[in-house]
């Protein structure tokens, strides 16, 4: 057990190595020379990650070694890192494939979640809390539909950076319910009125957007997804609670018999 946990970790150094080769190769002040270099030596990991995972095919056995989620992806992983190798006996002709394939080799850092303690009940809580959350999220889809049309209605005109159309107005009322500078988008569609009752309303319409969707809506759905996430602490102290109420009902059935 120790053996196979210090092998794990290795996988999981060489995992880092080869994800701070990947990043470094995206330096634009890297020489071509170094690149070259640094290329080759991420190749070298495809190979490493390779030969892992034909060893343990041959020590666990095909049924055993793909009953394990992590062996699983790790092998779709490598497999579609293969064709990187290929390449140097038949040149594949567009590139841009082989680098969305070394991209989604980062995604190996996700090994680093099997260290987690609890890591199963913290998976099965997110979830539930994905699911209990579902709800929230499509009425905060739709209210930001609605309002964008609302808002593209009255101020794509006056300020079309912000509601100039309905996809650009949708992104600036989910900006609005991330209460992130809503002031000054307020501040811009009000300047455009010389009214002052216009002004007002503006103002107006955009404080509720914000109670509505970002303060309101949000909460909402943060509370939900917190909630779920923390069930199973709520049900292992409901269970100790139960079973300490059972204890102290057979403690008072004793001292009634005697």
């Amino acid at each position: 057990m120790k053996k196979f946990f210090l092998n794990e970790l290795n996988m999981l150094f060489a995992i880092i190595l080869n994800s701070i080769i990947i990043s470094l190769l995206y330096f634009p002040q890297i020489g071509s020379y170094i690149h070259q270099q640094l290329e080759y030596v991420d190749h070298f990991f495809i190979l490493i990650f390779l030969v892992e995972a034909l060893i343990k095919l041959w020590v666990y056995k095909p049924k055993a070694y793909f009953s394990s989620g992590w062996n699983i992806f790790d092998f779709i992983l490598v497999v579609g890192s293969l064709p990187v190798l290929i390449n140097y006996i038949y040149p594949i002709p567009n590139t841009a494939v082989l680098l969305i394939l070394r991209l989604l080799r980062l995604v190996r850092l996700a090994r680093f979640l099997s260290f987690i303690p609890r890591i199963e009940m913290i998976i099965a809580g997110l979830g539930r809390a994905l699911k209990s959350s579902v709800f929230v999220i499509i009425v905060l889809i739709f209210l930001n539909f609605l309002l964008a049309l609302f808002t593209c209605h009255f101020y794509g005109k006056i300020a079309p950076d912000y509601f100039g159309d309905p996809l650009i107005s949708s992104y600036t009322i989910f900006q609005l319910f991330t209460v992130e500078g809503w002031n000054d988008v307020a501040h811009v569609v009000s300047q455009k009125y010389a009214n002052p009752m216009m002004i007002g309303l503006a103002r107006f319409s955009f404080v509720m957007i914000v109670l509505t969707g970002g303060i309101f809506g949000m909460s909402l759905a943060n509370a939900i997804f917190v909630d779920e996430m923390t069930m199973d602490n709520n049900q292992d102290l409901e269970a100790k609670m139960e079973q300490l109420g059972e204890q102290i009902a057979e403690l008072k059935e004793m001292l009634t018999k005697r």
